[in-house]
């Protein structure tokens, strides 16, 4: 029953996407003017956007695809997109994706291959992601007793606090507390509170009714319902503001909750999972975080260890990335160098296992041999070994070292390192996301 909106300047295109698709769907809408998207997404609500990269005006370089992409995130965070382009430029699709889209379709599509894109992406919508592309792996001794801890606390309803890095994988730890517990035949339902504009999170997550403010032309469940006798996921909870936060505990403490714009309590059951890369504890001392809604959320602490404390898992993980997108993209590379490997041990991983997963998909798709070697993964990308020496100084490198300097001198306040670059907190996300940061 999806309601799936596709964006074309090509009509043929729209009217055969829209023949295909509305067999498999609930509701498919079409447009050829990209013109009308904040209209749109203002009016009507849609699962799933598929949105052509380029139009009338910019031909082949995807400048406009990036543009609205970027729009249609800062109008609607949590919106999913996949992205149609005809001219195979993958390297501009993968980069697409790391500012925000779920996943890219090449014209002309192959029918099968477009709706199993298309499914993937939903999936995601209620944190069902693809287990070929998202799995916790690791034999080393700090993985090893963390996946030990998690399984003793899945089969219990107690409420978890996930602490880690940005790109140690909390919310694949999250998912996994779901799988292990009582639940997993439930809704695993995922809020991400640092992509969701202030203005809205207290609607997003209890929902409201018709009139409760003056966009609300109808009444929408929120995030809390939608997890109703499953598990609710609030990853970055360090970035609620006061006023949810007491929401928020009321919630906890009277197992209830009341739509905006309504005095009708309605009964709630789940299993509430957390996480955060900020010190809570420092955040009470500092009285911007409530210490009886810290106590709230943290009957259980798993710490998820960066990558630089679990050297042998890289091997593994790199491996596993190879096998992944070189199915993917239908890469006949299916090695590692030895001095790749060795240099994978060398660098530092700062941004964790994510960036080693984004790493290893662009080199899979640049390499032009059997063997990633260390020039694939290292020189193509913007990162270097750790012997190397030279300067970078174009553009990304400097907005990506820019954002890792901010985001330290603020502790990993996601709200007041946005603050500091001049962006919002959407696009601050989107660019952690993109660098791996």
């Amino acid at each position: 029953m999806a309601r799936i909106l596709i964006i074309d300047d090509d009509v043929d295109i729209l009217s055969a996407a829209k023949l295909l698709l509305k067999r498999h769907f609930g509701e498919v809408t079409i447009e050829k003017n990209p013109e009308r998207i904040p209209f749109l997404l203002g009016n009507y609500s849609f699962d799933l956007i598929l949105l052509d990269m380029n139009f009338t005006r910019d031909v082949d370089s995807g400048k406009e695809g990036f543009q609205w992409l970027d729009k249609i995130l800062d109008i609607k965070p949590e919106a999913k997109v996949v992205l149609f382009t005809a001219y195979g430029d993958v390297e501009m699709a993968v980069k697409a994706i790391k500012l925000g889209a779920k996943d890219f379709v090449l014209k002309p599509w192959e029918n099968e291959k477009l709706l199993e894109t298309l499914h993937e992406a939903l999936n995601e919508t209620s944190g069902n992601e693809a287990t070929a592309k998202h799995q916790l792996i690791g034999e080393s001794k700090s993985m090893k007793e963390v996946f030990e801890r998690m399984k003793r606390v899945a089969e219990t309803d107690a409420n978890v606090l996930i602490l880690g890095e940005n790109g140690t994988g909390k919310d694949l730890m999250a998912q996994a507390l779901h799988r292990y517990s009582l639940r997993e035949k439930q809704a695993f339902v995922r809020a991400d509170i640092a992509a969701l504009p202030d203005t809205l999170v207290e609607a997003e997550l209890f929902g409201y009714v018709k009139g409760a403010f003056t966009d609300a032309k109808d009444t929408r469940i929120g995030k809390f319902e939608e997890a109703q006798k499953g598990t609710m996921f609030l990853d970055e909870i360090g970035n609620l503001s006061p006023v949810v936060q007491s929401k928020l505990l009321h919630v906890l403490q009277n197992r209830s909750l009341m739509r905006l714009g309504s005095n009708k309590e309605i009964a709630l059951d789940i299993r509430l999972i957390c996480a955060t890369n900020e010190n809570l504890s420092q955040r009470v001392a500092e009285g911007s975080f409530r210490q009886d809604l810290l106590y709230r959320i943290n009957t259980i602490t798993l710490e998820m260890p960066a990558l630089r404390e679990r050297d042998e898992d890289v091997e593994l993980l790199a491996e596993h990335f190879l096998k992944t997108y070189a199915q993917k993209y239908n890469r006949t590379v299916d090695g590692l160098s030895a001095g790749l490997k060795k240099e994978l041990y060398r660098y530092n991983w700062p941004g964790n296992v994510r960036e080693l997963q984004h790493a290893i998909e662009r080199a899979v798709i640049l390499c032009r041999s059997r063997t990633l070697s260390v020039e694939d993964v290292f020189e193509h990308g913007h990162m270097k070994p750790e012997k190397a020496s030279t300067k970078s100084f174009d553009l990304e490198s400097m907005e990506r070292k820019l954002i890792a300097e901010s985001l330290k001198k603020c502790k990993g306040n996601i709200s007041d390192a946005a603050k500091e670059l001049g962006l919002s907190r959407a696009a601050l996300y989107r660019r952690i996301e993109k660098y791996g940061l």
